[in-house]
């Protein structure tokens, strides 16, 4: 719980952890207020969001869609559950939490720190703990290595993003169909075309699966697919278009009644991003990405802002479009990929094992399987002015 702290503040006990590409505050159960409009308070100084200069200095929030993250992981009622995972993306510089979609790439941190917290006992080489999703009521199970009641960190497994190697995460994502729309493909289709305010008629396949997304051919937003988010980023023509894609597909897909309330209202959700076929070309920090390497080359936006690797439910949601024939990104795939997708990202390339199929006349996703790594990296009291 809370107490009062010196000079008007108030301590909530919390860990700040790296989960995949991203990072956040956690917190257990019981520590954040009851009431949602105080709890959201608390969130948004613990991570200085709501920021007008768009920095974060006044809280541990980083100014990225992937730094201005919190988590509650708490012991799970459900049956054959062992925490609940409830996710929140702090504004940066709106000062608002958006409490809908979740985060793959934290998805890795709750699992070490349910069991860091003793919420979920350690068993062996590999403990396995079960995730009830709260936002997208889905489930996703984690295998954590652990040694001698302890979760193990250290180990040779890398991640393109993250600068370290560490030990690797299994992750789960069980039926991750309709996270927010109730169906795999929103619209019942393979492809849409959008009529796009400003930009005009776009052929985008609209996915939900971990998270929803919309996706779109590179070469229909005259790019080439493989530019930095360092240059995409500097373009505020081409991050408008994306935005107004964007949020067409969020009234497509039934997540805002209008263009305008899905700018204001859903920025997080649904991501959007552009697809390309594999070719050689370099990403950030160097890395060279060869022809052959990859099935799919994808830049995806998180919180209007080119993410500088993929957002874990983002690759899940791709690895499962480009499973689906006829869809954007099973047209641009090099190959029908078999299970197995290597995608492309801003910072290098991510695997996506996922199991897709018919269901009646549609397409269901069973699995997708993710790997990734975590890593505690404070834990204590985050301080938040009392008023």
């Amino acid at each position: 719980m809370s107490e009062a702290g010196g000079s008007a503040q108030r301590r909530f006990r919390a860990a700040f952890m790296r989960g995949g590409t991203s990072k956040g505050l956690f917190f257990g159960a019981g520590v954040l207020p009851d009431d949602p409009a105080e709890r959201d308070r608390v969130l948004i100084r613990a991570i200085g969001g709501g920021d007008p200069y768009g920095s974060e200095i006044d809280g541990l929030g980083g100014a990225t869609s992937s730094t201005s993250k919190a988590v509650i992981v708490s012991p799970s009622d459900r049956a054959g559950y062992d925490v609940d995972y409830l996710f929140a993306q702090v504004g940066i510089t709106a000062a608002a939490v958006d409490w809908t979609g979740s985060c793959g790439n934290l998805a890795a941190a709750v699992g070490p720190f349910a069991i860091e917290e003793g919420m979920v006992p350690a068993a062996g080489g590999l403990t396995t703990v079960r995730i009830w999703q709260q936002n997208t009521s889905k489930a996703i199970v984690a295998h954590v290595p652990t040694q001698a009641g302890r979760v193990v960190t250290e180990g040779d497994f890398r991640i393109d993003g993250v600068p370290y190697p560490a030990a690797k995460i299994r992750l789960d994502f069980v039926d991750p169909g309709g996270s927010m729309t109730g169906r795999l493909l929103p619209s019942g289709n393979v492809v849409d075309e959008l009529e796009v305010p400003g930009v005009g008629s776009v052929t985008a396949t609209l996915i939900d699966a971990a998270n929803p997304c919309v996706l779109v051919a590179a070469s229909d937003l005259g790019c080439t697919g493989t530019e930095l988010p360092s240059q995409l980023n500097g373009d505020g023509e081409v991050l408008a278009r994306f935005e107004a894609i964007r949020a067409s597909a969020a009234v497509a897909m039934g997540l805002a009644a209008s263009v305008e309330e899905a700018t204001r209202d859903h920025p997080a959700n649904p991501k959007v991003a552009m697809v390309t076929a594999p070719c050689s070309h370099r990403a950030a920090g160097g890395r060279q990405i060869g022809q052959t390497d990859v099935e799919l080359v994808v830049r995806m936006l998180s919180m209007g802002r080119v993410h500088h690797a993929l957002p874990g439910t983002g690759g899940v949601a791709v690895a499962v479009a480009t499973l689906v024939p006829d869809t954007v990104p099973f047209r641009a795939a090099a190959k029908p990929a078999e299970g197995l997708v290597r995608i492309g990202h801003s910072s290098g390339v991510i695997s996506v094992s996922a199991d897709v199929g018919r269901a009646g006349d549609g397409w269901v996703a069973r699995r997708a399987t993710v790997w990734r790594s975590a890593r505690r990296l404070m834990e204590g009291s985050v301080l938040v002015p009392a008023g």
